[in-house]
């Protein structure tokens, strides 16, 4: 099977299916991605250049359109060049959200189109109308129009997709019912095998030289980018609570200081500094620990050294860091937030908080570090969940491997004579 993938930071989600499929013979992959691309986590997959194009608009509203478009165009010029070279791919395998799957049909009318629906952009009931200290309410007309203008993108190229993909239900619940019934439900899984508890694990902070081990009082909080999206604001205000209450406390902060998701602090600066200064002046900053981005088998030393991980998040995009830590092993308290709900039952598997209990999240953490033992249950729960319903190897690769095979069976049973222009006779 020849396969083409479409995705501006590639692998990004597309990992682990482009290194099954890789291993597997018969296939012919590529993927497509921008000129320059730098991912650290490039597989050896043969990739071929396209130049990434902004344009420029006076008219603010159509600024994300045409920015997407243009880069579709730019993918497109690519897609003739490949063609011209003899590359006709059986399946293309893209996101839908950045432009890039926009033409295909235009190149190659019958391919399979395989798209990641990430999310859809929705006024009421998920980010945007969620936290009014940050964002206005109500939503006013100008930002409904802009998130109007932010789903076609995404509505164009399902419409054109044989399937859409996306991780978690709530996720594909926000599409349009004309859409969803397109969308299946599939996780890019977790490498459950590798990343998995370790009593002996340790972490070093460079910084201090300081040890910490499983079994320590760590508090660990982590995000792409400290922001309110992920309630960084919010663990931010609960923590001079949980080091006053529990001396020996320790809180490592993973996370940049720039902006992934949600508009930057209008007066300048980053969310991180904003918020840490809020608080600074009722904490022992010798026990709060900012480290940055850090490399992924540094995470997951810290996570199995955690012995509470704070996970927050708007109603938004569930992070592979959550599932992360539950598989680790570590006790997630998170907030009581779609789709953390879908994957967490409070005392079960984890801990549930309101987003906005500051209070409630502070005696959570607070109680696991004065009972460990009392959460190893919740601790083995976690990680049993992640393993039975989002395990790479057992679950979600072959649930993927086998859409594909579906897709390819379909492609090779198909009529391959050239399309024919239907003409209506009224």
């Amino acid at each position: 099977m020849r396969i083409l993938f479409l995705h501006q930071n590639f692998p990004g989600q597309f990992l682990q299916v482009a290194i099954a499929l890789q291993e597997q013979s018969g296939h012919e992959l590529l993927a497509l991605v921008p000129a320059g691309h730098d991912n650290p986590h490039i597989i050896p997959v043969r990739t071929y250049p396209f130049d990434p194009r902004q344009v420029r608009t006076n008219v603010p509203l159509a600024r994300h359109l045409t920015n997407r478009v243009a880069r579709g165009a730019a993918v497109a010029s690519a897609l003739r060049a490949l063609q011209t070279e003899g590359f006709s791919p059986d399946l293309v395998i893209g996101h839908g959200g950045w432009g890039e799957t926009l033409f295909v049909r235009d190149i190659w009318p019958r391919c399979k189109i395989l798209l990641y629906a990430e999310y859809f952009y929705s006024a009421v009931g998920s980010d945007v109308d969620f936290d009014p200290e940050l964002f206005p309410l109500p939503v006013d007309d100008s930002l409904r129009m802009e998130l109007r203008t932010r789903n076609t993108i995404m509505t164009l190229a399902l419409l054109d997709a044989d399937h859409g993909i996306a991780p978690t239900a709530w996720q594909a619940s926000l599409f349009p019912a004309a859409l969803r019934d397109k969308i299946v439900v599939l996780h890019e899984g977790i490498n459950t095998d590798l990343i998995c508890p370790a009593r002996d694990a340790e972490v070093r902070l460079h910084r201090s030289d300081r040890r910490m081990r499983a079994g320590d009082e760590i508090i660990t909080f982590v995000s792409r980018d400290l922001e309110p999206y992920r309630g960084y604001h919010i663990f931010m205000r609960a923590l001079p609570h949980i080091l006053q209450r529990r001396p020996n406390a320790q809180a490592v902060i993973v996370g940049g200081d720039k902006v992934s998701y949600g508009p930057p602090p209008p007066s300048g600066g980053s969310w991180k500094d904003i918020f840490f200064n809020e608080v600074r002046d009722r904490l022992d900053v010798a026990r709060v620990h900012f480290v940055g981005r850090v490399p992924h088998e540094a995470l997951l030393q810290l996570l199995r050294v955690s012995a509470a991980h704070v996970y927050l998040t708007y109603p938004f995009i569930l992070s592979w860091s959550m599932l992360e830590a539950m598989s680790a092993g570590a006790l997630v308290i998170g907030s009581r937030t779609p789709p953390l709900e879908e994957v967490i039952t409070h005392g079960r598997n984890g801990i549930l908080c309101g987003f906005f209990d500051i209070n409630g999240i502070a005696e959570a953490v607070v109680d696991a570090l004065t009972h460990p033992d009392r959460y190893q249950p919740v601790r083995e729960a976690g990680r049993r969940t992640v393993i039975e319903r989002f395990d790479m190897r057992t679950v979600c690769l072959p649930a993927w491997l086998a859409l594909l095979d579906q897709c390819y069976a379909t492609t090779q049973t198909m009529d391959r004579r050239p399309l024919v222009p239907v003409v209506r006779r009224d």
